[in-house]
């Protein structure tokens, strides 16, 4: 396959996956804006999720302080910020275009939709009076759009750069979601915290549970109440929770195994060994050594492996 073909599948699904998880991110940080809770509490929230997407300087040369409003309308709709909603599901069509004749039918046509759809919808206001239903709008195209892609693909290569986008956006973005989320709520983490926190706390661990399609699937895995650190090890180290950690990274391996080659022995080194680490990985180590500094540098060696990807098999990216 040629390398920019390969390139233009990866990143119509790293996209079509970002917009999908942007759509997680603001979700989660709507739900729980609405529990009882200060302006200053709300606001680290927001300012959060703008520094973990590292889009502060762009946010506040356009915007300047930070408020919710704000916040929501650069992530959803502004086409001059590249990791918007509408800017992914837009580069996603285009990613999707440019390589028609690869597609199946149904899945170039799924694209096509949802971008037709995305800016109808947010030209009639769907967006500004009911943001959740949005959200979920977008999630459910995401799924459409991934499920048709496995339905009518031929398992060749093709498809494994697809899953191969997928799943290593999807790695990324989790990672950002609990490193925004697990520091919004600190009691828990730090000794006794009083009946009023521990119910907040309730609220807004079943709202990041909720965020990964989650919550059902921890009452059933745990049978117990909500507890962070059973949060962070289901969104981490289960590898049948589809969205963590180690799922994503197991997909990764496995696909990259599919597309390996001499020159990418590298590559494959570094993803083994990164999904080996979730995988004998225990959560009691990871939270005494540190939480935050163990996702930071998580997403340093995601990024890392991506570079190595697009060296091995894609264009290759500007220095």
């Amino acid at each position: 396959m040629l390398s920019r073909t390969a390139d233009h599948l990866f990143w119509m699904s790293r996209y079509t996956e970002r917009a999908e998880n942007t759509a997680r991110l603001l979700d989660v940080n709507y739900q729980t804006s609405l529990l009882p809770q200060s302006d200053a509490v709300a606001l680290v929230g927001w300012q959060g999720l703008i520094s973990i997407s590292e889009l502060m300087p762009a946010y506040t040369e356009k915007y300047g302080a930070v408020n919710a409003r704000d916040v929501m309308d650069f992530m959803v709709k502004d086409e001059t910020n590249p990791s918007s909603i509408v800017s992914c599901l837009t580069a996603a069509r285009e990613n999707a275009r440019a390589v028609r004749g690869t597609l199946t039918t149904e899945v170039w046509e799924t694209q096509n939709q949802t971008w037709l759809e995305v800016r109808r919808n947010l030209k009639a206001g769907v967006f500004e009076r009911d943001p959740a239903a949005f959200f979920e709008w977008v999630k459910f195209h995401s799924h459409l759009s991934r499920g048709v892609t496995v339905g009518t693909m031929l398992m060749d290569e093709a498809l494994h750069f697809m899953r191969l986008g997928t799943f290593l956006e999807r790695a990324d973005n989790t990672a950002r979601l609990m490193d925004v989320k697990f520091h919004a709520v600190q009691s828990d983490f730090y000794g006794a915290a009083s009946e009023k926190d521990q119910e907040y706390d309730f609220y807004h661990w079943s709202a990041i549970l909720q965020s990964i399609s989650g919550f059902e699937i921890y009452r059933k895995v745990y049978r117990d109440v909500i507890k962070p650190e059973l949060v962070a090890e289901l969104m981490m180290l289960r590898p049948d929770m589809p969205r963590s950690l180690l799922a994503s990274l197991n997909e990764v391996v496995n696909n990259l195994g599919l597309l390996a080659t001499e020159r990418s022995s590298d590559t494959m080194r570094r993803a083994g060994k990164l999904c080996a680490e979730l995988k004998y990985g225990q959560i009691d180590e990871i939270l005494a050594t540190g939480l935050h500094a163990y996702l930071t540098q998580f997403l340093d060696r995601v990024n890392d492996l991506g570079s190595h990807i697009s060296r091995d098999f894609l264009v290759p990216l500007p220095n």
